[in-house]
């Protein structure tokens, strides 16, 4: 028999950031994550992805823990291990685009901190808005000799979104200076054999790697990665099993042992992996205890690819009408959700466009009238501020809802002047790192209140002023 030629499938484990942010809202602490961290050092993974994406504000604002320190935790316990994040173009983590010298501090701070590899989006898909991350990335690397970016495309359905789209961005990126290019399909919407067409195709356009990002919602993730390594993807996005499936990704496990003894083989240990599911699972007992991991989430969700709607867009859009005592229009609003995404030009359904579309649908049928109401996002998408959409957006919806205005056609942070220093003016009393003037800068108020909370924990408290018995002390 001939000897296979091996190619491994390599494997990016996204427990310590993307499971839990898509199944229990980014609350695990950083403390329950430390002792575990030698074993999964000895797995093998190609990375694990441990920060970025909602980690640094959930961690400001509901842990009361500072991101900088978890990374710096989690790096000094990966001694083998590339870590990863999630970085949002010209959005860094925060919700507003940045100027420029906030965009390459944050990559160098993250770099120096521990990070390897910057996986970079825009919600628009938009490269414009990844370039600077990019080049800033690329120079860090020039200099210390460390940091890779990595393209990540969200991924979406509709006319415009043609194998010719992908393989010509594919080309792109590749010009750009990127180091890899994910596919980042946050719906669920690549089903298998579409994914055979889309990786082969993408891998005949470029020589750049490539990784492939998916979520369970719709059920079948797992197929769609057996059918995209078997097409020569390079890497795969999966989640250990208590924390797998559901809004997250495949389990870590499952890949492994489906390619054992194939030439996709991993080699990974299933004893050592089962001993860090061991680790993981009374936490998601816990978990689903006090509610944080409701039983929803962890079902299959058809109606995502009938309606392209990523999971936590439709659970908005279902509150959003219940305060409204407007349930009945559930239907109704699912019809206007194309419409809108049309109307504006096509963009992928992520955060924040995602929402954005979610909520402006929401409006018209509640209105009775199209866009008689538009939200200040609306607007902004309208205007430009967002980014180049694939399709033209709608005239007659422009002219109605920003009459006359200018639009804006170049890059929207080629607009914006430089603001570190200001961000560093304002909130110079608190800073104790470098770090903490970037923490600011993405969240200025949940920021703020939590250098008040570190502050009353370092200055501990004044003993004589304690009172013991009831174990009252004052901060």
């Amino acid at each position: 028999m001939s000897e296979q030629v091996k190619k491994p499938i390599k494997i990016t484990e996204t427990i310590l950031r993307d499971a839990h942010q898509s199944l229990i809202a980014t609350r695990m602490p950083t403390e329950f994550m430390l002792p575990i961290l030698e074993k999964m050092d000895k797995v093998g993974y190609h990375s694990v992805e441990c920060w970025g994406g909602a980690t640094f504000d959930a961690s400001l604002r509901f842990l009361k823990e500072d991101p900088w320190d978890r990374l710096r935790k989690i790096r000094d316990g990966f001694k083998n291990t590339k870590l990863q994040m999630l970085f949002r173009g010209q959005n860094i983590l925060g919700y507003r685009p940045y100027a420029d010298d906030v965009v390459e501090y944050f990559v160098q701070k993250s770099i120096s901190n521990g990070i390897d590899i910057i996986r970079i989006f825009d919600c628009l898909n938009d490269l414009r808005n990844l370039q600077a991350a990019v080049d800033a990335t690329n120079k860090f690397k020039v200099q210390e000799g460390r940091g890779h970016a990595q393209i990540a495309l969200s991924y979406t359905l509709g006319d415009a979104y043609t194998l010719e789209y992908w393989t010509d961005m594919a080309k792109k990126i590749e010009e750009m200076g990127a180091d890899s290019i994910c596919i980042k399909d946050m719906a669920g919407l690549l089903v298998p054999y579409k994914a055979t067409e889309l990786i082969t195709a993408m891998k005949s356009a470029t020589k750049l790697p490539i990784q492939l990002h998916t979520h369970y919602t719709s059920g079948v993730a797992s197929m769609t990665y057996l059918k995209a390594v078997e097409a020569g993807v390079d890497v795969i996005d999966t989640a250990m099993s208590p924390f797998a499936l559901g809004t997250s990704q495949p389990a870590t496990e499952v890949m492994v042992e489906t390619f054992k003894g194939t030439e996709y083989d991993t080699g990974f240990d299933q004893n050592l992996l089962a001993e860090i599911a061991d680790y993981f699972r009374p936490y998601r007992d816990e978990c689903l205890a006090n509610g944080l991991l409701n039983p929803k989430v962890m079902g299959v969700d058809i109606k995502t690819l009938l309606y392209q709607v990523p999971g936590g867009m439709l659970s908005n859009m279902v509150s959003q009408l219940k305060e409204q005592n407007a349930e009945d229009k559930y239907y109704d609003v699912l019809k206007e959700i194309p419409q809108v995404r049309k109307d504006l030009g096509e963009p992928p359904l992520v955060t924040p466009s995602s929402q954005i579309v979610g909520t402006q649908a929401v409006f018209n049928v509640l209105m009775g009238e199209r866009y008689k109401m538009a939200t200040k996002e609306t607007k902004a998408v309208l205007r430009g501020e967002y980014g180049q959409t694939v399709k033209p957006m709608s005239q007659e919806v422009i002219d109605k809802v920003i009459p006359g205005e200018e639009r804006i056609t170049c890059r929207y942070a080629d607009l914006l002047d430089n603001e570190l220093d200001k961000l560093e003016g304002e909130m110079k009393e608190w800073k104790q790192q470098d770090e903490d003037v970037l923490s600011y800068a993405l969240f200025p108020q949940v920021a703020t209140d939590f250098f008040k909370y570190r502050q009353a924990q370092q200055e501990k408290v004044d003993m004589t002023q304690a009172d013991t018995k009831n174990g009252a002390y004052p901060v």
